[in-house]
């Protein structure tokens, strides 16, 4: 049975409705909280059969805004995992640790709610199997960096990558493909700060459910395949 380390930044932020998808598969996976008392970074060694990096609410990875205080930590592990060909997925906060792991970068950006819907840019995105068009809720400060080798998946209304991937078995969501609108309320309930339009961005993520379920589908049946964690 495959077994997947998830690194979890905030209280709020989990994988949602992707749990669903990796129990129904037969695939485990554990919780590392290093923001709790005790809580720690798994090392290398031990994170199995892939890595998974949530986002961070307000956290960030560069200046102005208050930077990660892990950030260093998960760069080497990222790092360490793509050298040993591991599958790492990073989501939100998580796809700029992934950009710095992969010799990318990142660029400033204030915290953001954006709403909307992103488009397939590669037919081949995840062995086919990544819809044309799906929804895109992304809860953010600062915006990864792809390095130039990087194959962009799907870019955002603006043009911007939200997808992209940097090996066969490792991929960058700036958006959360499994998320529910009570963890959006939960993280400007967890934080001081909330971005501007947050109740409106709210309101139009209320609409999007049933979108989001259909479209978590085919993302999950192809990044199960790609990272090899479906069990025989």
């Amino acid at each position: 049975m495959k077994h997947v380390s998830v690194i979890q930044h905030t209280q709020s932020e989990w994988l949602g409705q992707i749990e669903d998808h990796l129990e129904g598969r037969g695939i485990r996976f554990g919780y590392f909280r290093p923001f709790t008392t005790g809580g720690s970074i798994p090392q290398a060694s031990v994170v199995g059969d892939g890595l998974i990096l949530l986002g961070g609410g307000p956290w960030g990875t560069c200046a102005p805004g208050p930077v990660l205080p892990t950030l260093e930590t998960e760069v080497r592990l990222a790092r360490a995992c793509l050298m040993l060909g591991k599958p790492v997925i990073g989501i939100g906060l998580g796809s700029q640790i992934l950009a710095l792991a992969a010799d990318g970068g990142v660029e400033a950006a204030p915290l953001t709610l954006s709403v909307g819907e992103a488009r397939r840019v590669a037919g081949d995105a995840l062995g086919g199997l990544l819809p044309e068009h799906f929804p895109s809720v992304v809860y953010m400060r600062d915006r990864p960096v792809p390095p130039s080798y990087a194959t962009t998946l799907a870019v955002d209304e603006r043009g911007g990558p939200t997808l992209f991937q940097v090996a066969p078995n490792a991929f960058g969501f700036t958006s959360h493909p499994g998320v529910r609108r009570a963890m959006i309320e939960d993280l400007v309930m967890e934080f001081d700060e909330a971005p501007p339009d947050t109740a409106e961005g709210l309101a139009k993520i209320a609409t999007l459910g049933a979108a989001i379920d259909d479209a978590l589908v085919p993302i999950m049946a192809g990044l199960i395949a790609a990272t090899g964690w479906m069990s025989v």
